[in-house]
């Protein structure tokens, strides 16, 4: 089951992830809010579908809601989501092979705005 949680930081500063199982596909930075947090999941519920796919590693540019798949440091790919304003608002952790970053992306974009949101405290 796909699902949003909310969670409240040990600093008092909220975190969005998205999550498939116990396992979290993408998370968000910290809002000082939870207003900003809650402004987030409905975002991607509403931009995350039917956004394009930039994949950087082969020089594509893009601008407004899209995705991006980048390859990290270890040389391994990772997933972000960027706003409209160009603000990242949520990423993965790294896979091995770009199909898994693919992957990722599908089923954020199938399974996204339907889910369910859990606030942690």
């Amino acid at each position: 089951m796909h699902k949003f949680k909310i969670l409240k930081t040990e600093k008092g500063e909220f975190r969005v992830q998205f999550v498939y199982n116990a396992e979290i596909m993408v998370w968000s930075e910290n809002y000082a809010s939870k207003a900003s947090a809650k402004n987030c999941v409905e975002s991607l519920k509403k931009n995350a579908p039917a956004a394009p796919v930039v994949d950087l590693t082969k020089e594509e540019t893009g601008s407004g809601y899209r995705f991006e798949i980048d390859e990290a440091k270890n040389g391994e790919t990772f997933v972000r989501f960027r706003a409209a304003n160009g603000e990242i608002m949520v990423r993965s952790e790294t896979y091995k092979s770009k199909s898994s970053a693919k992957n990722c992306i599908e089923s954020i974009q199938k399974r996204v705005a339907e889910a369910a949101v859990e606030e942690v405290e």
